[in-house]
C-alpha cells in the first residue's frame, strides 16, 4: 500500500487497520425543525409552502444565413406556383366576361358606339369582337406564356442569388422561439 501518510492512527486518533478503507466523516446535519402548526395559523392568507413553480424560460434565437438556394427546388415550386396563377387568369377571365354579359356593359357600349358614329344599321358588336370563346383562349395563351416566363426567370433569379451569396455571404435570418 503506497500511501503518503503512514501513521496507522487517523487524525482522530483511531487505529486504522491496513486493509480497510480509510473512514470518511460525514458532515453533521442541522436539526431539522417541523413547522408548528401554531405559527401557520397565526397567519391568516398565507398558504403553506408549497413546491414554486419553474420560471418561464427565456425566448431562444438562432441566427441563421441563407447561403444556397438550390435551382432544382425553385424550379419545381415556381412552376407549380406559376400553372396555379395561370388557372386564376383563365378562371378570373371567365367570371369577369359572365358579369360583364350579365350586367349589361357589352349593350350599353354598343349603344355608345352607335350614337358615336352615328350609324343605324348596327355598325360594331362588341360581342362579336369579344366573344367568351375568344376571351378564354386569349387569356389561355397569356397563362402559358405567364408560365414559361415566370419559370425561368425564378430559375434565373435562384442562380444570380447562389452566384452573388458566394461574394457577399447571404441573407442573414434570426428565428426565434416564442
Amino acid at each position: 500500500m503506497s500511501s503518503a501518510n503512514t501513521n496507522p492512527r487517523s487524525s482522530s486518533g483511531q487505529v486504522r487497520t491496513p486493509g480497510a478503507p480509510p473512514r470518511v466523516n460525514a458532515p453533521a446535519r442541522p436539526a431539522q425543525r417541523p413547522a408548528s402548526a401554531g405559527a401557520q395559523a397565526g397567519r391568516p392568507g398565507q398558504r403553506p409552502n408549497l413546491v414554486k413553480p419553474a420560471p418561464k424560460a427565456k425566448a431562444r434565437k438562432a441566427r441563421l444565413l441563407v447561403s444556397k438556394v438550390d435551382p432544382w427546388s425553385v424550379l419545381k415550386m415556381s412552376f407549380l406556383l406559376s400553372v396555379a396563377l395561370g388557372i386564376v387568369t383563365v378562371v378570373a377571365s371567365f367570371v369577369i366576361w359572365t358579369v360583364l354579359d350579365l350586367t349589361g356593359i357589352f349593350d350599353g357600349v354598343n349603344e355608345l358606339l352607335r350614337e358615336i358614329a352615328g350609324s343605324e344599321n348596327g355598325g360594331f358588336d362588341l360581342r362579336q369582337f369579344a366573344s367568351l370563346p375568344q376571351v378564354l383562349s386569349f387569356a389561355t395563351i397569356i397563362a402559358v406564356v405567364n408560365v414559361v416566363l415566370l419559370t425561368a426567370l425564378a430559375m434565373l433569379s435562384a442562380v444570380l442569388y447562389n452566384i452573388s451569396s458566394t461574394l457577399v455571404g447571404g441573407i442573414g435570418v434570426t428565428l426565434t422561439d416564442d
